[in-house]
């Protein structure tokens, strides 16, 4: 008999981190067989829509309001689903993600930002993730000007 402990130390995994494999590689397979322009967006953000509706409550509800934000402040970005939650690319690579913590069983949901993003800063220090827990208005102000500079790229901001 194998506990779960002893199942992530044979192959590294654990439950949420082979789900999570397994729901990149579905994405991936689906992509490939989707039509390409319109349509093939409008897919993608009903996927990354639907996804959302699936979410537990409260996390739902700030991935809703993270969805709006990126479609106000940096509509370029195309919503696609990145490691079964919701991203944000630009050019089909991930820029941006969302990721619920009551899904990933964290104590907080996180929004990250991927190399893609190019928030390089010139002292070496940038953000590659935010917890998300009772973000005040400046909060969601603050991250709506990362979400732009990571859509606008390199030299932005």
């Amino acid at each position: 008999m194998t506990d779960a402990p002893a199942a992530k130390e044979k192959d590294g995994f654990s439950a949420q981190e082979r789900a999570a494999i397994k729901a990149r590689a579905a994405e991936l397979k689906a992509e490939a067989k989707r039509a390409r322009g319109a349509e093939k967006a409008a897919a993608e953000e009903a996927d990354v829509l639907a996804k959302i509706a699936e979410m537990p409550d409260g996390d739902r509800e700030v991935a809703e309001r993270v969805h709006a934000m990126v479609a106000t402040v940096a509509p370029e970005l195309a919503p696609k689903l990145y490691y079964g939650q919701p991203g944000y690319a630009r050019g089909g690579k991930v820029v941006c993600f969302y990721r619920s913590g009551q899904l990933d069983k964290e104590r907080y949901s996180t929004f990250g930002f991927s190399a893609q993003a190019q928030l390089d800063s010139a002292d070496g220090l940038w953000p590659t993730a935010y917890a998300l827990a009772d973000l005040s208005e400046s909060a969601w102000e603050r991250l709506g000007g990362l979400v732009r500079q990571a859509a606008e790229g390199p030299g932005a901001g």
